[in-house]
């Protein structure tokens, strides 16, 4: 048992300014005290993707701001927080460097330790803030640049089940977006597109399905899509919809049999674990259809499925500070002033760099 724990979190690695103050009681349990989000959306939307450079001076204008918000709505000042934690990759460099720096001058400061967090650990860690989750579990990390399926052992003990061999999920969805002509965020519009379509008009490939192995791919089924839409063109509303229906079904089934899989080894490798669970994270876990189908799959294997509130499956700071609350409770070293950002920083550094057609969702 621990004392109380309240930890600063800042987390700048993509489009997204946040800060955020967490409680880690006696008990291990986790409370957000303050939480401050701001997008950069009306900056990147007429670009239709994130361009580096206006997310770093976006990061610079913003974050001291939102970090003075966090500690007021918290009602605590910097004398309170016990340790800093900031994302210290994977991500857009310059923005890293941003957080980073402020992270440091701020424990520099105040004498605090600081905790240069993997953005990815934050994703992996949010369940115990959130629904109080026990070691070990499943989860499946979807987002703009990762799909990955990750064994959670404990803190900073992550083993590598699944990664996508080209395409991130998010990546696909963005770039089915943009070749339909919806804008951007893609994965939001594609959701919407797809409520009224029908999703049996295209039947899209679903890549792997049927491997031993659990890794993922996401490339053959874009260029179906683009095939599909230039065999229309031009491309009616009702295309588009249909488009999107049947692209959402062939990832749902795609994930059906990737994780029903992973759900499979879990179970024959941890057939000790009373209540096993699989967690979803990052942004693609906001989509209901795919929720949904992850929901029915857990409930047929009995598996418990938990899936953080929406504004935590994003990026935030909230999982940020509580990756730092975990780190510091479990008596992991903090780091130095001179750790540097990382661009990309595997989970699980034991495991192989895969490489496909693609190398950015490969490597992180």
């Amino acid at each position: 048992m621990s004392p109380p724990l309240r930890i600063l979190g800042i987390e700048t690695s993509c489009d997204e300014t946040a800060a955020s103050v967490v409680l880690r009681d006696e008990e291990g349990g986790g409370r957000i005290l303050g939480d401050v989000v701001l997008s950069q959306l009306e900056e990147h939307s007429a670009y239709g993707g994130v361009v580096p450079e206006i997310a770093a001076r976006a990061h610079v204008e913003a974050l001291d701001t939102l970090i003075e918000e966090a500690l007021l709505r918290a009602d605590v000042t910097l004398k309170d927080i016990d340790a800093i934690a900031a994302t210290s990759g994977p991500g857009l460099i310059g923005g890293l460097i941003v957080g980073l720096m402020t992270g440091k001058a701020i424990a520099r400061a105040t004498g605090k330790p600081l905790y240069a967090v993997n953005h990815l650990e934050g994703h992996a860690l949010t369940a115990r803030l959130t629904d109080g989750l026990s070691f070990p579990y499943l989860m499946l990390l979807v987002s703009g640049g990762h799909t990955q399926l990750i064994l959670v052992k404990g803190v900073g003990d992550y083993e590598r089940w699944g990664t996508t061999i080209d395409d991130a999920l998010g990546e696909a969805f963005d770039k089915t977006a943009k070749l339909l002509g919806l804008p951007y965020p893609g994965g939001p519009a594609v959701e919407r597109a797809a409520r009224t379509g029908n999703p049996e008009r295209f039947d899209f490939p679903r890549p792997l399905v049927g491997d031993a192995r659990l890794d993922f791919s996401f490339s053959g089924l874009k260029t179906a899509v683009r095939q599909a839409a230039q065999s229309l063109e031009p491309v009616t509303d009702e295309d588009i919809a249909d488009i999107c229906a049947s692209f959402q079904r062939a990832i749902a089934r795609t994930l059906k049999d990737r994780v029903g899989r992973g759900l499979k080894r879990f179970r024959a490798e941890y057939g000790s674990v009373d209540a096993p669970a699989l967690v979803v994270a990052g942004g693609v876990a906001a989509n209901q259809t795919l929720r949904a189908t992850l929901q029915a799959l857990c409930d047929e294997h009995r598996f418990r499925f938990v899936a953080p509130p929406l504004q935590l499956c994003t990026d935030n700071a909230a999982m940020i500070a509580w990756a730092g609350a975990e780190r510091l409770a479990a008596g992991l070293p903090a780091d130095g002033l001179d750790v540097a950002p990382r661009s990309r920083w595997p989970l699980d550094t034991r495991a192989q760099t895969l490489i496909g057609s693609g190398k950015r969702g490969a490597k992180a």
